[in-house]
């Protein structure tokens, strides 16, 4: 472990910021609408960076910088990975839907794509609560920018103001109990924090009093009860291009400043923020599932899903420590990494479908407009299938594997409460099945509207990356030992350097 001054630690950051300012003045001159060269230097960005990260991660060396502000770890670098490659994917899949709705006659689609990237990145890598509040908003002003990209579309401009005034209240909530445990505490780095509280010189209820705001900031940012009023209809307002980049990457992100802030910094008041997670998880999970069922927009839906994904996500985290003991401390945040990147790989081939669908002056985003897929594409059928079921978590799909980790992490807490809680999550998890088979019995088994009898028609580019996702989603169910074994491994560093 290295503590100074390293430069080291922020070259992918350096190398993705000039990058984004380069295509940005490089697509002044694009005079193609399809923006063929700024696409491609923007995949070819995401690339280079993808591979700056996977190296780092391998090396397995944890580096901090920049006086502590920033780390170089196992988990962030392979979180960033990930991050870069869903958004090169989310790319891919969505240019055709953009150029199709005018959203590519200027390069924003592409940079703000880049900046907000950016944003995960700093959030991800960041160590110090300036630092992670900073990629935070860098993230979150992309993303409204974004989710208003098509300015004369009433619906995206009322999307992306919820999103804006709903996002500012939570981003000031977590500002606002940041500020708090550094008035008590006298510290904005994450290991001194750490540190304060763990002695006991700090009084309990100011550090209490901030954790509940932090939280909050944290659960708008998941998506959690009772703070995802905006998830559903940023996801159906927002141009499905966009939707996908708020509802994939960014997730990636939203986990990593959870064990920042709440492992690595406030790890000794476990016992008040799992009470916090628990509640948030029961009711994720309840109305999430519940509300999915009503559904008749198919992002509407995965809106909803993505809510009860959610809660499965807040309960690895919540299993992790067991009356102050971190025993079950990498299984269970092992656990939850792997379900956030798996939920990911997963929302990417359902969205991608919904993108591919789309064609010109209509969204095809009800789960009407999947009927007989299968009989217009078998590998699209197929896909979403897949998809569908993952989600669903049946065997031997990956999405069975994610949620499998997290219940055992909770049986192996030997608590009786959260026993109890595995099996509401299993019970509510057979509901989620019903509107996930839904759409299959839709695809396969109800015969095509007359407006959906066009043929299908997309980029050989995005097709492949369709074929290459789902079948990962397959692969990584039949063998998913080596992504749970280097997930575990990522966490392992950082349960190393608290002293477990």
């Amino acid at each position: 472990m290295i503590d100074k001054l390293s430069w080291i630690t922020v070259y992918p950051e350096i190398v993705l910021l000039i990058m984004a300012c380069v295509i940005l003045l490089v697509d002044l001159g694009s005079k193609t609408p399809q923006r063929t060269g700024t696409y491609a230097l923007t995949l070819l960005t995401l690339a280079v960076v993808a591979t700056m990260e996977a190296f780092y991660a391998v090396g397995g060396q944890t580096i901090y910088g920049f006086g502590n502000m920033v780390v170089s770890d196992p988990m962030g670098n392979w979180l960033k990975c990930f991050a870069s490659v869903a958004t090169m994917v989310s790319l891919v899949y969505g240019r055709p839907y953009a150029a199709d709705r005018g959203m590519l006659r200027g390069g924003e689609y592409f940079t703000l794509s880049l900046f907000a990237l950016l944003g995960m990145f700093v959030m991800i890598s960041g160590h110090n609560f300036l630092v992670i509040y900073m990629g935070l908003e860098l993230l979150t002003l992309s993303s409204y920018a974004l989710v208003a990209l098509r300015r004369d579309d009433a619906t995206s401009s009322e999307a992306a103001m919820k999103y804006f005034v709903l996002g500012a209240l939570a981003s000031g909530f977590l500002l606002y109990g940041l500020s708090m445990l550094y008035g008590a505490t006298g510290s904005l780095d994450v290991n001194e924090v750490f540190s304060a509280i763990a002695s006991r010189q700090v009084k309990h209820q100011v550090l209490v009093f901030g954790l509940v705001f932090i939280v909050a900031g944290l659960a708008f940012k998941l998506g959690a009860v009772p703070f995802h009023m905006w998830l559903p209809d940023v996801y159906q307002g927002a141009p499905t291009a966009v939707t996908l980049l708020i509802g994939g990457a960014p997730q990636l992100a939203a986990f990593a400043i959870v064990i920042r802030l709440l492992v690595e910094g406030l790890l000794p008041l476990a016992i008040d923020w799992q009470q916090m997670l628990a509640l948030m998880a029961i009711g994720s999970l309840l109305v999430g599932n519940l509300a999915a069922v009503a559904q008749t927009n198919l992002k509407r839906m995965l809106a909803f899903s993505t809510i009860s994904q959610m809660g499965f996500l807040l309960l690895g985290l919540m299993a992790g420590v067991v009356n102050g003991n971190q025993i079950n401390a990498e299984s269970a945040y092992g656990a939850s990494m792997f379900y956030v990147v798996t939920y990911v790989l997963t929302t990417l081939a359902a969205f991608g479908i919904i993108l591919l669908l789309a064609r010109a002056g209509h969204e095809s985003e009800e789960i009407s407009d999947l009927a007989g897929l299968n009989q217009r594409s078998p590998l699209y059928a197929g896909v979403m299938a897949i998809s569908m079921l993952s989600l669903a978590g049946l065997p031997p799909l990956v999405g069975f594997y994610a949620k499998l980790g997290v219940l055992q992490a909770l049986i192996a807490s030997e608590k009786t409460s959260y026993l109890v809680l595995a099996i509401f999550a299993v019970i509510m998890s057979l509901i989620g099945a019903f509107y996930y088979l839904r759409v299959v019995k839709v695809m396969y088994f109800d015969a095509p509207h007359r407006h959906n009898a066009q043929p299908i028609s997309a980029p050989a580019d995005a097709k492949a990356v369709l074929a290459i996702n789902g079948a990962l989603i397959l692969i990584l169910g039949i063998a998913p030992g080596g992504l749970m074994t280097l997930c575990a491994q990522s966490i392992s560093s950082i349960i190393k350097s608290l002293g477990a």
